[in-house]
């Protein structure tokens, strides 16, 4: 009972700060800041040292906190990373310029035509992913806290993980049979690969009624402040509302159109010729043995 009365007036506020919100002009940023942590313990094997790995991870650091702006309305959307000039001696090296390969472009997003672009580039090669909306089910708790100066709510989901598992560059264990290593990589075949559900929370709030969120994350009666997804946390740290000066929000057109099946298809095939290679090399991304 207590659960529904929470609902029934999420669903109240809802409306009525959509009234406010019906303007036909009316447009917002919000800021978000993400963070991922690695898991190093799997990574690098029994031949890294923890000061090795606490040293990559330093180093990687950058390119896991970052600054992200979505600029919305009631209808569209789009999501892009802030741009940042790097600090000097900032660079990461061959993992920067591998781990750059699989940061995500500029994503639109259409809550009434249920469509999503995104602009990528992999390994030189430039990609429009086209996509309809990912269908998430919602769960509303009731739970709320706030965040800034907005009263939020919470709302959990469960979605398959399609992004880049970075540790599966982990350099394999010599301790182990050869066995294990084949297994482990035919476990990246397409066939046998068994889908990586998460589970995923986020705090949305209805004084701002919009289907919008970071990302692909949308379809809650207000917008997304606040996600919880596996380690990766995306915060928004700053909101305008009906800025002076309004952006155009334009659909990305360049690249080659494919679809998000067709994408990733190629990424799979592209990571596990790395991870190969990565194998071969003696745990260096496109290196060799010494």
């Amino acid at each position: 009972m207590k659960t529904n009365s929470k609902r029934l007036a999420t669903l109240v506020l809802f409306f009525v700060f959509s009234m406010a919100f019906a303007q036909k002009n009316f447009q917002g940023k919000a800021y978000y800041q993400t963070k991922t942590t690695l898991d190093m313990s799997r990574f690098g094997g029994r031949q890294m040292s923890e000061d090795q790995k606490k040293r990559i991870a330093s180093r990687m650091k950058s390119m896991f906190e970052k600054t992200y702006i979505l600029t919305f309305n009631q209808i569209e959307s789009i999501y892009k990373e802030e741009e940042k000039l790097e600090a000097p001696g900032a660079s990461t090296g061959r993992w920067g310029s591998m781990m750059s390969s699989f940061t995500a472009g500029n994503q639109y997003k259409n809550v009434k035509e249920q469509t999503l672009l995104q602009d990528q580039e992999f390994f030189g090669k430039q990609f429009l992913i086209k996509d309809s909306l990912p269908q998430l089910k919602w769960m509303m708790t009731g739970e709320t806290k706030q965040i800034g100066k907005y009263t939020c709510f919470k709302a959990t989901t469960t979605k398959t993980n399609t992004d880049f598992d970075f540790n599966r560059f982990r350099r394999p264990d010599r301790t182990g049979s050869k066995e294990k290593d084949s297994a482990s990589t035919k476990d990246l075949s397409t066939k046998e690969v068994r889908p990586n559900l998460v589970k995923v929370e986020v705090w949305y709030t209805p004084q701002i009624p919009v289907n919008q969120g970071p990302g692909e994350y949308w379809g809650l009666p207000g917008l997304i402040l606040e996600v919880n997804e596996g380690r990766t946390t995306i915060l928004c740290s700053k909101i305008i509302l009906n800025p002076e000066e309004k952006d155009d929000i334009k659909k990305p057109s360049k690249g080659k159109e494919v679809s998000k099946e067709t994408y990733h298809a190629i990424v799979k095939k592209k990571t596990e010729e790395m991870r190969e290679n990565f194998r071969r090399g003696g745990g260096r991304p496109g290196g060799r043995r010494r």
